[in-house]
């Protein structure tokens, strides 16, 4: 059989499977009562509907194996109740994003690497209506008069759906799966940083340095972010300020905000700025951002310059350097028309420590770069590199590791630490030893 034919078959047994799936989809939906079903919870819903559907194949479906006919269930069930294909790629931990191109073109990020699956939807009405089932759980809806929108799964996943005319090959949906609350210890074990820099950037979030997290996308931020605020003392009283509630924080008094769009109608929104300055309202001993990318970032830059001490938040960058230049962009974009030399004095006096992470071409996220802030008032930015990575030699072989190199931690950094009692990590101190 040539390979034009396997496919041939294989489309054809694709087109049954999915026959059978909408036909006793049908019969499943004549069979139950829906009042009932929903007074039941999601494990005792899915499990009703499982014994029903078994007996529904038992007299009137096609003689399957047990592994068929397993399958076949949680498809049918699946699209009953769930998100129809997407609910197996949802179970996959190994999984961090979905990425959805078409009926027929679904990738998958996993450890870091992008691949297709051979997942798909029946037809482009199916992948629209799976769409609409996400929209309408946060009443949202999408159209041709409202193409984008951004939504929310129940479990937590952020949702992106774009659809034509903005698309231009069909409807298209990007799914974005929570990051695991690792520890810098998690991170450590993954190569991400080494035990001298965990040890330092303890002791700067303890001594309430102001700390600024920046990369590209899927460089880590946000998993980053969440691990170093993990480090605050458990009696402060945290505000978190997102987009899409991303972060976990473990400690006792954690406040979670999160932003609101507009409605259908055009009305409603809140934005990252309104929560930035209703925090301010809310006596918080922490606030973590997020993400700065408007003009927001000037609200937290005057936060972080009035006695809100501590504070974490991520940007988009290309490198340390870059990420100040974005800082006086962004907030440049809030309603106050400010010259440069004054953005320049707040984020001098706002910003002690900048951590750049980068994603490798393997796909592995790591700290690349750890910079010092040492400029002052309106002086044009001066930063001094406390720790980077090295990367291995040119033509070493693909398993060489890269290291960490540790450097000067500048005076001010030293004093902040040593007022709140915190040591410099000895790799660092034998550093500053040499260099009086």
């Amino acid at each position: 059989m040539g390979l034009r034919d396997r496919l041939a078959t294989r489309d054809a047994g694709a087109a049954e499977s999915d026959d059978l799936v909408s036909r006793f989809r049908e019969r499943l939906l004549e069979e139950i009562d829906l009042e009932e079903l929903s007074a039941l919870e999601a494990p005792q819903r899915r499990a009703r509907l499982e014994r029903i559907l078994g007996r529904l194949l038992s007299y009137e479906g096609p003689v399957l194996s047990t592994r068929e006919r397993a399958q076949l269930i949680q498809r049918i069930v699946d699209e009953s109740i769930g998100l129809g294909v997407l609910e197996s790629l949802l179970a996959d931990d190994t999984i961090t994003e979905i990425m959805v191109n078409g009926p027929d073109d679904i990738f998958v990020e996993r450890r870091g690497k992008i691949e297709r699956v051979s997942a798909r939807f029946a037809s482009e009405q199916h992948l629209y209506q799976t769409i609409d089932r996400i929209v309408s759980t946060v009443n949202r809806r999408v159209d041709e008069s409202s193409p984008m929108v951004d939504a929310r799964l129940a479990t937590g996943e952020r949702v992106n759906v774009i659809i034509p005319p903005l698309a231009l090959d069909g409807p298209t949906m990007t799914i974005r799966r929570f990051p695991t609350p690792f520890r810098l210890a998690d991170l450590i074990q993954r190569g991400a940083l080494d035990e001298p820099l965990s040890l330092l950037l303890g002791a700067l979030v303890r001594s309430r340095c102001n700390i600024l997290v920046s990369g590209g996308t899927g460089s880590g931020k946000t998993t980053f972010l969440n691990a170093l605020s993990g480090l605050i003392p458990g009696s402060e009283r945290i505000v978190t300020i997102e987009d899409a509630a991303e972060l976990s924080l473990q400690q006792e008094h954690v406040v979670r905000l999160e932003s609101r769009p507009a409605n259908v109608e055009g009305a409603g929104s809140v934005t990252i700025r309104d929560l930035v300055r209703n925090s301010l309202r809310m006596r918080p001993d922490r606030i973590v951002v997020g993400e700065v990318r408007g003009g927001e970032t000037l609200d937290m830059l005057q936060a972080m310059n009035t006695g809100h001490e501590g504070s974490l938040t991520t940007v988009h960058a290309n490198g340390a350097a870059d990420a100040l230049g974005r800082l006086e962009t962004l907030a440049s974009m809030s309603d106050l028309d400010l010259p440069v030399d004054t953005l320049r004095d707040q984020i001098n006096s706002a910003i002690d420590v900048i951590i750049h992470l980068e994603r490798g071409s393997d796909g592995s996220r790591r700290v690349s770069e750890v910079r010092a802030l040492v400029s002052a008032r309106r002086e044009d930015y001066r930063l001094e590199t406390i720790s980077s990575f090295v990367p291995p030699p040119f033509g070493s072989a693909p398993e060489t590791p890269g290291s960490f190199s540790h450097g000067l931690v500048p005076d001010a950094l030293r004093e902040r630490l040593r007022v709140a009692g915190e040591p410099v990590p000895a790799v660092y101190a034998a550093m500053n030893a040499g260099h009086p």
